[in-house]
C-alpha cells in the first residue's frame, strides 16, 4: 500500500491556507470522498460537516461542501459541534459519510479535516489511502449533471440532540445537585453544549473559555492548558473542573485542590468503578504506549489486562472493537467509553468520574490519584521539514544504550509526531534520574541529526 501523502494519525491537519490545508484540498478531498462513498446510485446520498470555532472553519466547510455536492451528495450543516457529536450524528442520521473541520488541541492558526464512516467510526488507513488515490485526479472527474447536484442545509439542532445523548450517559439515579463544577471548554466546539449538560443534570456551572472569537481556540485555555481551569477551581472553591479540548474529545480533570487528573487516571478511576460493577468489557482496558506504566501495575493488581496500541484514539478504538473492550484511551486525555460513542469524548469521560465521584461520596482528591505514576520525561525536539533524524545511526545508539541502562525497569519510546514535524522522546522507570537522563541524551543525539 502506497504512503500517505495527506492523511496523518488523525485526518488531514496542517496550517491553515498553507498546503496541506487549503480550500482546493479540502475540494479535492471533497470530490473524491464523494466518488468514493456514493455506494448506491439510485438514491440520493448524504454526508454530514461539524466544524469548531477555528477562523479557518469559514474557509474549509464550503470548499468541502463544493466539492461533495459535485459529486451529487447532500450536506447538513451542524456549526460547532464536539467531534465525538459528529461521529453520533453520522450513524443516527443514517449518512453515508461524517466530516469533522478541526485541528483539536492545536492554535487557531492550524485545522484539519477527520472523516468519519457511516457506522461512526474514524475511517481506516486502507479508506484514507483511497480517498487519497482520488484526491490527485483531474477536477472534472466523476462530476454528475446539473439535474443531480446535492442540496445543502443546516441542521439547527444538533447541539440539543447531542446534550441529549451526553446525559443519557449518566447514570439516571444520580444527580449533580449540590456539586460546583468549573468547565473550561477552550473556546471551542463544546462552548455551549458542555455547560448545558453539566446544568441541566443539576450542577452549579461556572464557565471558563467559552466566548470564542475565531482566533482564541485552546490559548491559555482547554485540557492542553489546565491552568485557566485550576484557577478557576480555587477562586470560586469548586469541588471539581473539567477541561475538554477545541473539538471536545479530549479531557483533563481537577479535584477541589487543583492536582490535575490526566487521562491514564480517569481511565484507572472509570476502570476501577466498572470492574467493580461488572460493567467492564474484555477483561481489562486498551491504552497507547504512551500510558504511564504506574496505570498497568494498578490493573495488573486488580487482574486486568493492559493492551497497548500505537498513539493515536483510532487504533485504541480498532483494538477495542476487535478485542470486545468497551474501556480504552490516551494518557493525553481521549477516553473511549464504547458503550456510548465510537470516539473519544471529554464531556463523556468527565460524566463518568462524576458518576464515581457522586456515588463515593468522598471529595475528587479523595479519587484523583489511584496510583502512583512512574517517573515519566518527555521531549519533543522539532526538525526541518523532509527530515528523517530516526534513521540516524547516532540516534539508534541513544535509544539502544538507553534500553540496556534501564535493564527491564523501565521504557524507551522515540517516535515522530503524527501531525507536526516532532520527534517525540519519551522514557520511564523507577530511578527518576536515570530516566531524565535518558531522555537528555537521546534528545541531543536526535537534535544533532534534526
Amino acid at each position: 500500500m502506497s504512503k500517505r501523502t495527506y492523511f496523518g494519525t488523525d485526518g488531514i491537519r496542517g496550517q491553515a491556507n498553507s498546503h496541506p490545508m487549503t480550500a482546493e484540498v479540502a475540494l479535492r478531498v471533497g470530490l473524491a470522498a464523494g466518488k468514493l462513498f456514493r455506494r448506491d446510485h439510485g438514491r440520493r446520498h448524504l454526508v454530514v460537516i461539524g466544524k469548531d470555532t477555528r477562523l479557518s472553519g469559514y474557509m474549509i466547510e464550503p470548499a468541502l461542501v463544493a466539492g461533495f455536492t459535485s459529486m451529487g451528495m447532500d450536506v447538513r450543516l451542524f456549526g460547532p459541534l464536539p467531534t465525538p457529536g459528529v461521529a453520533m450524528m453520522t450513524r443516527s442520521m443514517r449518512a453515508d459519510l461524517g466530516v469533522m473541520i478541526s485541528a483539536s488541541h492545536n492554535a487557531y492558526t492550524d485545522n484539519g479535516i477527520k472523516l468519519f464512516g457511516p457506522d461512526g467510526y474514524k475511517l481506516s488507513d486502507k479508506r484514507e489511502l483511497e480517498i487519497e488515490a482520488h484526491m490527485d485526479e483531474g477536477l472534472q472527474e466523476g462530476l454528475v449533471a446539473p439535474a443531480n447536484l446535492g442540496r445543502v442545509r443546516r441542521i439547527d439542532d444538533a447541539q440539543a440532540r447531542y446534550v441529549e445523548i451526553a446525559k443519557a450517559t449518566f447514570p439516571r439515579q444520580l444527580s449533580l445537585n449540590g456539586l460546583r463544577v468549573v468547565i473550561d471548554c477552550a473556546n471551542g466546539a463544546a462552548y455551549k453544549v458542555a455547560p448545558e449538560v453539566l446544568y441541566e443534570l443539576g450542577a452549579e456551572v461556572i464557565k471558563v473559555g467559552v466566548d470564542p472569537n475565531g482566533c482564541n481556540i485552546n490559548a491559555d485555555c482547554g485540557s492542553t492548558h489546565p491552568a485557566a481551569m485550576v484557577d478557576a477551581v480555587r477562586e470560586f472553591r469548586a469541588d471539581v473542573g473539567i477541561a475538554v479540548d477545541g473539538d471536545a474529545d479530549r479531557v483533563a480533570i481537577c479535584d477541589e485542590k487543583g492536582q490535575v487528573v490526566d487521562g491514564d487516571q480517569i481511565m484507572a478511576i472509570v476502570a476501577g468503578a466498572w470492574a467493580a460493577e461488572d460493567r467492564l468489557s474484555g477483561g481489562g482496558i486498551v491504552a497507547t504506549v504512551m500510558s504511564n506504566l504506574g496505570l498497568e501495575r494498578f490493573m495488573a493488581a486488580k487482574g486486568l489486562k493492559l493492551e497497548r496500541t500505537p498513539v493515536g484514539d483510532r487504533y485504541v478504538m480498532e483494538r477495542m472493537r476487535s478485542g470486545g473492550f468497551n474501556l480504552g484511551g490516551e494518557q493525553s486525555g481521549h477516553v473511549i467509553l464504547s458503550d456510548y460513542s465510537t470516539t473519544g469524548d471529554g464531556l463523556m469521560a468527565a460524566l463518568q468520574v462524576l458518576a464515581v465521584l457522586v456515588q463515593s461520596g468522598k471529595p475528587m482528591s479523595a479519587l484523583a490519584r489511584q496510583f502512583d505514576p512512574v517517573p515519566q520525561r518527555m521531549e519533543n525536539v522539532r526538525f526541518a521539514k523532509g527530515g528523517k533524524p530516526l534513521d540516524s545511526d547516532k540516534v539508534k545508539a541513544a535509544i539502544a544504550d538507553a534500553e540496556v541502562k534501564l535493564n527491564g525497569s523501565g521504557r524507551v519510546l522515540v517516535r515522530a509526531s503524527g501531525t507536526e514535524p516532532l520527534i517525540r522522546v519519551m522514557a520511564e522507570g523507577d530511578d527518576e534520574a536515570l530516566v531524565a537522563a535518558l531522555v537528555s541524551e537521546i534528545a541531543g543525539a536526535v537534535k544533532a541529526a534534526a
